[in-house]
């Protein structure tokens, strides 16, 4: 479980790297924003960065492809989302410009309806219909703090689920604009089974992973969420929804709310909490995400502010649950990598070599070879 041998350095930016996305389409290629307000483009066959987009005066703090066409890249700018095409090179004339966002951007989802969500640090998430180019719906009063992560459920096409520094999840029918779970992770019932030396940190919500389509016959229904604690939770949506709808279905007493129980904590058996006890993080996870080399969706990826990344091996654990044995957790983690800065962002490429790209507290970016 040693770290790999040094990284590749990626050096285009001007200040600090924000975050990273890897195409599918087109193996190698890598962008990143940074608070430059830039786009670099990495061709990993390249030694130098292959483009520079100047995409504003402000940071952008998160980037996504359009699903189905990634020449077409969407950019947060401050409280802007800005669409490019990168055929037109170093342009800095967006195709489309998106005002709606009231606070600052900290991240951007595309699904593939055409819709965009925009979570921003008011603790609002707007749904931006990308075909129709207008706001389709605002998502608030699910946080009382800053939002600071969203993600589509791919196989629930008008849901999306969001991540909070209020340490609440949310799942939302955003067609109706509501929300209709919440999970609270720094409740008590949350919070009391797991390792006392990591309570004093709040468990807020920094980073969800959600699988792709294709990962779902093997991982099922799930989400994975980085916590504030310094742990990794990971959760089946599916048995969240139905021991919520097995409470909401009990008669309520007199005077209380049928629906009042969406808000309340379910029963936690069958999340599995990845901490340091098991060899995890000892300080704030910044970013998770699922392994896109080798068999995907394979490893989870979690990357924090202990200057580590840690892949944990899902599949054992699935495997050894589904056959009726005991996993010992503590043999889910599979290699740490140490580093010398704390983590702000991290993806993975489908490649054989050079497949986990990190954005630390520099301004150049990271590539790392998991084999």
């Amino acid at each position: 479980m040693s770290s790999p041998s040094e990284p590749r350095r990626l050096k285009g930016h001007r200040a600090t790297a924000t975050c990273c996305i890897a195409s599918r389409d087109r193996p190698g290629l890598v962008a990143t924003s940074g608070e430059d307000g830039c786009v670099c483009w990495f061709d990993m066959r390249c030694k130098d960065v292959q483009l520079v987009m100047e995409i504003g005066k402000e940071a952008s703090s998160s980037l996504c492809f359009k699903p189905g066409n990634e020449d077409i890249v969407y950019v947060s700018s401050g409280k802007e989302v800005k669409c490019f095409d990168v055929r037109l090179g170093t342009s800095s004339t967006p195709l489309e410009c998106y005002d709606y966002n009231k606070e600052e951007i900290n991240q951007i989802v595309c699904s593939s309806k055409s819709f965009l969500a925009a979570a921003d640090d008011g603790g609002e998430i707007k749904i931006i219909d990308i075909r129709q180019q207008c706001l389709y719906k605002t998502l608030r009063n699910g946080h009382s703090s800053i939002c600071s992560s969203v993600q589509f459920l791919p196989w629930k096409p008008w849901e999306v689920i969001t991540g909070g520094l209020d340490s609440k999840l949310v799942m939302w029918d955003f067609s109706k604009g509501r929300p209709f779970k919440v999970v609270d992770l720094g409740s008590s019932e949350m919070t009391s089974g797991n390792s006392t030396g990591q309570c004093f940190n709040p468990a807020f919500v920094h980073s969800i992973a959600v699988p792709d389509v294709d990962m779902l016959d093997k991982l099922g229904k799930i989400c994975v969420v980085a916590r504030g604690d310094g742990g990794a939770d990971v959760m089946n949506i599916e048995s969240e929804l139905a021991a919520t709808r097995t409470k909401s279905s009990v008669k309520p007493r007199k005077g209380s709310h049928s629906r009042s129980n969406d808000a309340e904590n379910t029963d936690t058996r069958g999340r599995l909490h990845l901490d340091y006890t098991l060899g995890g993080h000892t300080a704030a996870i910044s970013c998770v995400a699922f392994s896109m080399f080798g068999q995907r969706g394979e490893f989870i990826i979690s990357g924090g502010n202990d200057k580590s990344i840690k892949l944990w091996n899902l599949f054992k654990y699935i495997d050894t649950n589904q056959s009726g044995s005991q996993s010992d957790l503590r043999d889910l983690l599979h290699l740490n990598i140490d580093l010398s800065r704390k983590v702000n962002w991290l993806c993975t490429t489908p490649a054989v070599t050079e497949n986990l790209i990190v954005c630390d507290t520099t301004k150049v970016v990271k590539v790392y070879s998991i084999s």
